[in-house]
């Protein structure tokens, strides 16, 4: 059985829930070393695919008789995740990248700090109307995030493909030129869990779905009319905790989703690239 406790949070309403509880005890104190003989916790928020099937593996797998026990909080959405690690709830959470963690930074004052890439699910673009991207017409509805720190990634994907040009890594849908957009796209944002929904909608002809919803819908990449390159990808995947609260417990899980068996793992998992290890 999973050890997992998992928290369907989606919207605002539920963030809000929680910020009003405030801090809790479930995310434990500071410790200096491991003893294998009294094993301490760290509770982890995650995604649950792909970040949470990594961790059960190192839970299972690696982290025995180091002293460290993983308790894995399962989280739906990209905004409770911080929240809980801000307010104690989590010790640490592992589901996002480094523009979207400065974001969250400046937008909501966190004071985080961030360990090495673990892993990229490459972006990818969908469509149940079009089988090529040359088919897609001037004026065509295009869904995307509306997470602003995803919206220069979409773009830039959409650039090499020819749909836009001139990106810039601040560029979003709200301030494209016509220049810019030079098939007057029509750019049309949601919540990115919610954009896996909008591929049904016969309005829609291009949806762009981030990698763990991907996944998590039963989505493949080699269905995808574009598909994010993995190499050289600055949008790794890293644990990230409350700035001066590293400890021993976060040193280990560190070392250990850096490992070769988790390596190993995500290749064996994913071996189409739609999860690729970034170590």
């Amino acid at each position: 059985m999973r050890k997992a406790l998992t928290l369907v949070a989606t919207g605002v309403a539920t963030a809000l829930a929680l910020t009003a509880c405030g801090g809790s005890d479930s995310a434990s104190s500071s410790v200096d070393s491991l003893d294998p003989a009294n094993p301490v916790t760290l509770t982890v928020g995650a995604s649950p695919t792909p970040h949470a099937r990594i961790l059960e593996f190192v839970r299972d797998n690696l982290a025995e008789d180091t002293g460290l026990e993983l308790e894995i909080q399962e989280f739906d959405d990209y905004v409770t995740p911080n929240i809980s690690l801000n307010d104690g709830d989590s010790d640490v959470n592992f589901y996002q990248h480094l523009p979207y963690l400065e974001s969250q930074m400046e937008s909501q004052g966190y004071e985080f700090e961030h360990g090495a890439g673990i892993h990229v699910e490459p972006y990818a673009a969908f469509s149940e109307k079009h089988e090529d991207v040359s088919t897609i017409k001037e004026g065509a509805r295009v869904m995307v995030t509306n997470d602003p720190s995803n919206q220069a990634r979409a773009l830039k994907m959409l650039e090499e493909a020819g749909l836009v040009k001139d990106i810039a890594d601040d560029s979003s849908v709200l301030t494209l030129t016509e220049e810019q957009n030079p098939k007057d796209l029509d750019f049309q944002e949601n919540q990115p869990e919610l954009l896996v929904n909008d591929l049904s909608d016969p309005t829609v002809d291009l949806a762009i779905i981030n990698g763990n919803y991907i996944l998590e819908a039963g989505l493949n990449t080699d269905d995808a009319l574009l598909v994010e390159s993995a190499e050289d990808n600055p949008y790794a995947n890293f644990l990230v905790w409350k700035t001066g609260n590293k400890d021993a417990r976060i040193d280990k899980l560190e070392e250990l989703l850096h490992s070769p068996e988790t390596k190993a793992f995500i290749e064996e998992t994913w071996p189409n690239g739609d999860v690729t290890a970034a170590f």
